[in-house]
C-alpha cells in the first residue's frame, strides 16, 4: 500500500511539473504564432469561394494592409467591382458603387456576414497580436493529420473581444495554426478555421489558403486563397485614406 501511495504521489508530482511547464511556455508559443502572421505591410490578390445553401459564389479581391492596423481591399469580380473596404483607426468603412456612398460599419452590423462569406465584419477588425489580447494555457497535445500539435486554450483579456475564448492547434515544428475554434460568451463553438496551405515567405510560414466555417449557418464554408503575396514592402499613406474609397 505504501508503494502504491508513493507511486501515486510521484505521478501527481510529474503531472504538476508538466502542467507548470505548459503554463510557462504557452505565451511563448502564442508569440511564435504571431511572428508567423504579423507583418509591417502586405499586398496581395485573393479569391473567396463561398459555399452556402448548395450554391457557390466567387469573390475576387485586391488588398493591402499595414502594421496589422490599417487595411484596404477592393472587390474586382464583375458582380462586386468597385466595392471597397477601409479599416482605419479601428473603424471599418465601406464604399458601395451602387449608392456612391461611404458608410461606417459599427455596432451590431459588425457581426453580419461580409459579402455573404463565413467571415463577419468584426473578424476583419481585430488583428493585433493574439499574445497581447489573450492569456493562454497549453491544454494538451494532438496529432492533426500527420503533424504534432500543441493545443492552446485562449481567454480574452478584455470583455470587448468578439470571441471570449479560442482553442488553437499549433504545429510544434513550424508554429502554424493548423486549426482554431472560436467560442461565444455562452461557450458555444461558433466558428471553425482550418489551414489548407502555407508558404514560406521571408522566413515565416504564412497562411495563403484556409477554410472558415460559420457553424451558425448550416452547410456553409468559405475558402480564402491568397496569391501574389508581398510582405514588408513600403506602401503609400494614400492607400489607407477615405479619399481612396471614392
Amino acid at each position: 500500500m505504501k508503494r502504491l501511495r508513493n507511486a501515486l504521489s510521484l505521478g501527481l508530482m510529474i503531472a504538476s511539473i508538466c502542467l507548470s511547464a505548459y503554463a510557462q511556455t504557452a505565451q511563448e508559443i502564442l508569440s511564435l504564432v504571431d511572428d508567423n502572421e504579423i507583418y509591417s505591410s502586405i499586398s496581395y490578390e485573393a479569391e473567396m469561394h463561398i459555399s452556402y445553401q448548395g450554391k457557390t459564389f466567387i469573390k475576387k479581391i485586391r488588398g493591402y494592409g499595414r502594421d496589422n492596423k490599417d487595411s484596404f481591399i477592393e472587390f474586382i469580380n464583375q458582380e462586386d467591382v468597385g466595392t471597397k473596404y477601409l479599416k482605419k483607426d479601428g473603424r471599418l468603412y465601406v464604399y458601395s458603387p451602387d449608392t456612391e456612398q461611404v458608410m461606417l460599419i459599427s455596432g451590431h452590423m459588425l457581426k453580419e456576414s461580409m459579402m455573404g462569406s463565413d467571415y463577419s465584419y468584426e473578424d476583419t477588425i481585430e488583428n493585433d497580436r493574439l499574445s497581447k489580447r489573450y492569456s493562454s494555457v497549453v491544454s494538451g497535445e494532438e496529432i492533426l493529420g500527420d503533424r504534432a500539435c500543441w493545443i492552446l486554450d485562449l481567454t480574452a483579456l478584455k470583455s470587448t473581444e468578439s470571441y471570449p475564448t479560442q482553442r488553437l492547434w499549433v504545429s510544434k515544428d513550424t508554429h502554424e495554426v493548423l486549426r482554431f475554434d472560436l467560442f461565444a460568451l455562452s461557450g458555444v463553438r461558433v466558428k471553425e478555421y482550418s489551414l489548407l496551405e502555407s508558404r514560406l515567405i521571408k522566413n515565416r510560414y504564412f497562411p495563403v489558403k484556409s477554410e472558415m466555417r460559420d457553424l451558425m449557418r448550416k452547410g456553409s464554408k468559405t475558402v480564402f486563397t491568397m496569391d501574389k503575396v508581398e510582405l514588408d514592402q513600403k506602401l503609400s499613406d494614400s492607400l489607407f485614406s477615405t479619399r481612396n474609397l471614392r
